[in-house]
């Protein structure tokens, strides 16, 4: 039986045409393609700032709304009041900024009814954490700074899309982030009064004005301290 196998002739080998070949792209292409899988030619921009001072925080956000290269808006609001002491500052998408920050006011608004009491910083940052973490498989496309005023005294938390939540003195978010940073890290120091902070958040701001193409056309602020909040704007 073993010989049998050898009398049978050998089949010849057919060659296997693919029905769609591959055409390699010019790496220029590629390289188009590769950024807007990633978003890089969508993305918005923003340079947004956070600064604890003497008494107080202060947040700040300039006004330019983009998408890629086109100027939507020159008066977009990146900073928003969530109770009398806490305010939320963004960088990202509008929209998504809008939802976090009526999402963070309406969950402090029942935390207060539930509890008692208002709700404090870190709660109310950890909500919004616990709110972005929930939506990480469809992720709000923003970089957040929550800031406030409590019982353990003025604080910031940075959060990212993910929920990932680090606690601060001072903080920049959104495309302008290196320029700003590089100022507000320089000028900084512990106990400046409210007029100091401004000025030295102003000064960032414009630094990152002056090289970042997605941010520009003036400057909100939210201003908390023990009297409440006050909300500021102006022109550049």
């Amino acid at each position: 039986m073993d010989g049998y196998g050898s009398q049978f002739p050998q089949l010849p080998q057919i060659p296997q045409i693919p029905l769609m070949p591959l055409v390699q792209a010019p790496p220029e292409q590629q390289a188009q393609g590769n950024q807007a899988q990633h978003g890089a030619g969508w993305m918005p921009g923003a340079t947004t700032v956070g600064v604890v001072f003497q008494g107080g925080v202060l947040l700040a956000a300039e006004k330019r709304v983009t998408y890629g290269g086109f100027i939507m808006s020159r008066s977009g609001r990146k900073v928003f009041k969530v109770t009398d002491c806490i305010g939320v500052a963004c960088a990202g998408l509008i929209g998504d900024m809008q939802i976090l920050a009526r999402e963070m006011e309406a969950q402090a608004k029942l935390y207060s009814m539930d509890v008692g009491r208002p709700i404090s910083v870190r709660s109310s940052a950890k909500l919004l954490a616990n709110v972005l973490f929930n939506r990480r498989y469809a992720p709000l496309i923003t970089q957040t700074i929550v800031g406030g005023l409590d019982e353990e005294g003025p604080s910031i938390y940075i959060l990212d899309v993910l929920g990932s939540l680090i606690p601060d003195k001072y903080a920049v978010v959104g495309s302008g982030t290196e320029t700003a940073m590089g100022v507000l890290e320089e000028g900084f120091k512990d106990n400046l009064t409210l007029e100091e902070a401004k000025t030295l958040v102003t000064r960032s701001v414009k630094a990152a004005i002056n090289r970042d193409a997605m941010s520009g056309d003036g400057l909100d602020f939210v201003i908390i301290t023990k009297d409440g909040i006050t909300e500021e704007s102006t022109k550049f």
